[in-house]
């Protein structure tokens, strides 16, 4: 099991990058996460949801994603109430508090997963959440040494010397442990290094002089993590995703960073594109004039953020972007509030209520129990083009203008909305910017171009292949084996 010092050091990327190498040596290797929290989920075959990273490590596992990798996914909704789902269905909401309380309940669910897992694999990566040492928060663990101790799984703890005080987070962290938890932790592993390792020699020693953990090995920074689908909301903002001059990135697509933004990974394609400057807003600034498009993106509480885009403004961005002739798309509750109305009268997302939306599609939502979770593919209405993705929302959108739908997909079942100038689109398909020719189509309808040549899912398989490479070179990779052996 990898658990970390905190938050954002890197355990999801460790996770996959060994479960590539493993598998490249032949074993049958499955990805395994607990508990997880995240608006940035994927749907698995058959309806249900999990989270992105454990998605991802599922891939780099050869392997079709399962709700056994992710029992208990957290999906936040205001900053002290989540959705809880388990075994991949929504089971109900709870404040932070409340699931404090209750969570010991979901153990069981827990270990039927692992268990599961165990039997059809030679080895299961198990990725903690947050931090072992949270000694504030009440109740069972079922996200780090609670779940260890259950299942009996043998522990290493990744620690981020980019942030600084690696030494101190690690140490740090053991001393918080309980005697049992610290004799659970085999090992560490120092992530995210720049410089030369063995400039660092003396801060080896000092760790292991007072934890007495083994160095599993420092991990140099990966360059290329960013162009892996992200999990949490922090990587909105990475530095691979910079705008540059209008010269060098002619297509500019500036995408309103929501304050619960959801599957943000929709516009990893995008920013993968060598002529597209994708620039993710962040809130307190303006919605960049000279954009070409304007994407609303997803939202795990829309009318939340119907009213956290207009506290910042951007409403008026949007609309006058809309005045000067520019294109627009909304994707999923970016689709919702592009329509003239948002309805949530049972305060299924937060509190109950209903919202003018803006108005730039006539049609409008009205948000309902029941969630829609599928897999989906079919037709560009503009292009005739493949589009392949999921469905996540709950709620119902009507109006005249989804007689002219963005999308035709298999089965008959039209998605979305166009305006009647076709500036204005909006859909409820998540991740159709993977699929190549619709992205070069849909590209080239703002500002014609040549296509990249860009093959977006061959891109991920050669970047986690690179990541199970550099893993090998700098890990112990034959000595983590060994300690998950002996468990």
């Amino acid at each position: 099991m990898m658990q970390g010092t905190g938050s954002d050091v890197g355990k999801s990327l460790i996770v996959a990058g060994l479960c590539r190498a493993y598998t490249r040596l032949g074993l049958a290797v499955r990805p395994f996460k607990p508990q997880n929290m995240s608006n940035n989920a994927a749907v698995i075959q058959g309806g249900g949801e999990i989270g992105r990273a454990q998605a991802l490590q599922a891939r780099a596992c050869g392997v079709a994603p399962s709700f056994d990798m992710n029992p208990v996914l957290l999906k936040p909704e205001t900053d002290t109430g989540a959705q809880i789902v388990v075994h991949g269905q929504l089971r109900g909401t709870a404040k932070a508090r409340e699931f404090q309380s209750t969570k010991s309940a979901l153990m069981p669910a827990v270990l039927e997963s692992f268990a599961r897992l165990s039997a059809e694999a030679d080895l299961v990566v198990v990725e903690g959440a947050g931090s072992p040492a949270e000694i504030n928060l009440p109740g069972p663990d079922l996200a780090n040494m609670g779940f260890a101790d259950a299942a009996d799984v043998p522990a290493l703890l990744v620690g981020d010397i980019d942030r600084g005080g690696v030494i101190a987070s690690i140490v740090g962290t053991m001393g918080l442990l309980a005697p049992a938890a610290r004799a659970r932790m085999k090992g560490y592993i120092v992530n995210k290094f720049r410089g030369d390792p063995e400039l660092f020699e003396g801060g080896l020693a000092a760790i292991g002089a007072r934890t007495g953990l083994e160095s599993m090995g420092i991990v140099p920074y990966f360059a290329d993590a960013g162009r892996l689908p992200a999990e949490d909301a922090v990587a909105v903002e990475q530095p691979w995703r910079a705008v540059g001059p209008r010269d060098s990135r002619p297509i500019r697509i500036a995408v309103p960073v929501l304050s619960r933004i959801a599957n943000f990974d929709d516009f990893d394609p995008l920013a993968a594109e060598p002529d597209v400057a994708l620039d993710m807003v962040a809130p307190g600034r303006a919605i960049p004039g000279d954009a070409d498009l304007i994407v609303l993106p997803g939202s795990k509480s829309t009318l939340g953020d119907l009213a956290f885009l207009r506290a910042q403004g951007w409403d008026i961005d949007i609309l006058a972007h809309h005045r000067r002739g520019r294109a627009v798309l909304g994707i999923c509750g970016g689709y919702q509030i592009l329509g003239r109305n948002v309805r949530d009268p049972d305060g299924i997302e937060g509190r109950a209520g209903s919202d003018p939306g803006l108005g730039l599609l006539n049609v409008e939502t009205k948000l309902e129990k029941g969630k829609t979770l599928t897999e989906a593919e079919g037709i560009d209405t503009a292009t005739g083009e493949r589009v392949t993705g999921f469905e996540m929302h709950m709620g119902r959108t009507t109006g005249p203008d989804t007689r002219r739908p963005m999308f035709h997909l298999d089965g008959d079942r039209p998605d979305g909305a166009v305006s009647p100038d076709g500036r204005v689109r909006g859909a409820y398909l998540h991740g159709m910017f993977s699929a190549d020719g619709f992205r070069h189509a849909f590209l080239d309808r703002i500002r014609t171009r040549t296509p990249s040549g860009l093959n977006y899912e061959a891109e991920i398989d050669g970047v986690l292949d690179r990541l199970a490479g550099h893993l090998e070179r700098h890990l112990d990779v034959k000595r983590i084996l060994e300690v998950a052996r002996a468990r």
